[in-house]
Parts: structure tokens; C-alpha cells; sequence
């Protein structure tokens, strides 16, 4: 029994030590693009905000309703959950931690808060960023929301 804790003990080890940090050009990308998107929300232009993701069908984006695939059902997602000014509000982001998980794939976790004039929205976030040909871009989104 003890090898077996032994034995997880050094696999999880690995992959925390695995983990490093994001190089500061790398960061200082994928936080830009972040804050763009941020600000393409903000002035409701959602077609600019969903250039951060890759567009590609095997972009997923997970929520309280489940996984969605591709670009486009992403797209059309946001649209259909966010089609005025008023119930898109005012975001803000919070970067938590950036991790590289390979020279080209890193991960963002962060908080949102949605101001609305009707009931605002608070929550957390994983976006998995791949970098193709020195542009990163988010393939994976999981957002998790309370009100």
C-alpha cells in the first residue's frame, strides 16, 4: 500500500514540477488578447470578441448548459445569450494564474464580473490557449457562473 502512495505522490510531483511558467512574450500576448476581448464586449462587439478563439470545429466551450463545439455554435451562442446591450453588460477579467503546459499550449484561469443593470453575473474561468504561427488562441473555454 505504501508503494501506491509512493507511487501517486511522485506522478502528481511530476506534473505540478512539469508545470512552468509562461515566457514574459507569451504572457504578455495571450493577457493583451485577453483584454481586447474585454473590450470588444464592452462596446458590444461580439464579432470581435470570438477573434480570440481559434476557428476551428474543435474549439469546446463548456458551461452550465454543457459542452458546445466549434467556432461558429460558440459564436452563436453568445449571441443568442447576449443579443442587446443590457444583457451584455459590463465585463471585467481577473487573471488568476498562466501556466505553459507545452511551448505552444498554456492555460489561464480567471474570475469574470458581469455588471447589468438587471441581475449581474460572477464567476470563473479556464481558457487552454494554443500559439500557430506566434498568435495565441483559445481552443478551449470553461466558464463556470453564479448569479
Amino acid at each position: 500500500m505504501r508503494w501506491i502512495y509512493s507511487g501517486v505522490l511522485f506522478f502528481f510531483s511530476a506534473f505540478i514540477f512539469a508545470q512552468q511558467s509562461v515566457s514574459k512574450n507569451d504572457s504578455i500576448s495571450i493577457v493583451t488578447k485577453l483584454f481586447k476581448q474585454q473590450d470588444d464586449w464592452n462596446t458590444g462587439d461580439l464579432d470581435a470578441f470570438m477573434e480570440a478563439y481559434l476557428n476551428t470545429e474543435n474549439l469546446v466551450f463548456s458551461g452550465s448548459s454543457g459542452p458546445i463545439y466549434g467556432w461558429k455554435a460558440t459564436r452563436d451562442r453568445y449571441k443568442k445569450s447576449y443579443s442587446t446591450r443590457q444583457l451584455m453588460g459590463t465585463l471585467d477579467f481577473e487573471i488568476l494564474n498562466i501556466i505553459s503546459l507545452s511551448d505552444s499550449v498554456a492555460q489561464l484561469q480567471g474570475s469574470f464580473y458581469l455588471k447589468r443593470n438587471m441581475e449581474d453575473s460572477r464567476g470563473f474561468f479556464t481558457l487552454t490557449w494554443l500559439k500557430i504561427k506566434d498568435q495565441w488562441f483559445i481552443i478551449s473555454d470553461h466558464t463556470s457562473a453564479s448569479h
